[in-house]
């Protein structure tokens, strides 16, 4: 009996914890780093102050955590989803440079959302960062040359770049049209400089 207990309760504090971060993740990428103060992140997981330092020894330490979560969702979730080798690549792209992900501030890639705080960072963060992007590169560089990924990483980087740019330009445009326009041109873009990297 206090053996199931005891295991209930570490099963809860990790569910909790994972909570939190998921939440925390969805927050920052909607108001920002700055913007997000540790009593708004502990109610947006239905929690109290307090319970905060049961979890993370800081607020930095929690948006480490929760960056290196939202990368690796990206990863999991997308990348790692689509099909391999040049298709999937375009269906990245695809996804990436659409109306609905610009829309979706809150469960869309962090690249767009918090770049610009990231490099304002400090190390820990910014690690934290280039850890997680590289994973995302990577699966990006497979898809240019299966053969030899690492071949095609700093290429991969430029199509994120790209594609984060203008997904950040295309949120911050008031003019609707204006923004469905960049989206589309960034598109073409993407893809152009995809089949560049994929012709023989």
């Amino acid at each position: 009996m206090e053996e199931r207990m005891v295991r209930y309760t570490k099963e809860h504090k990790q569910e909790t914890r994972q909570r939190i971060i998921a939440t925390a993740g969805r927050r920052l990428k909607r108001d920002g780093i700055d913007g997000s103060g540790v009593a708004t992140l502990m109610k947006d997981a239905g929690l109290t102050n307090g319970a905060f330092y049961a979890h993370f020894a800081s607020k930095d330490n929690l948006v480490d955590t929760a960056i290196a979560h939202q990368l690796h969702t990206l990863h999991v979730n997308i990348v790692e989803q689509v099909e391999p080798g040049p298709a999937g690549l375009e269906q990245i792209v695809r996804w990436y440079l659409s109306p609905d992900h610009r829309d979706d501030l809150d469960d869309g890639c962090p690249h767009a959302a918090l770049l610009d705080e990231i490099a304002r960072s400090g190390d820990t963060t910014r690690q934290v960062y280039t850890d997680g992007v590289l994973v995302v590169i990577d699966g990006l560089a497979a898809r240019m040359t299966p053969e030899d990924p690492l071949a095609s990483r700093v290429k991969a980087l430029s199509l994120l770049s790209l594609m984060a740019g203008t997904l950040q330009l295309a949120r911050a445009l008031t003019d609707r049209q204006l923004s469905d326009d960049l989206l589309e041109q960034g598109l073409r873009n993407a893809l152009a400089l995809v089949d560049a990297e994929l012709r023989p």
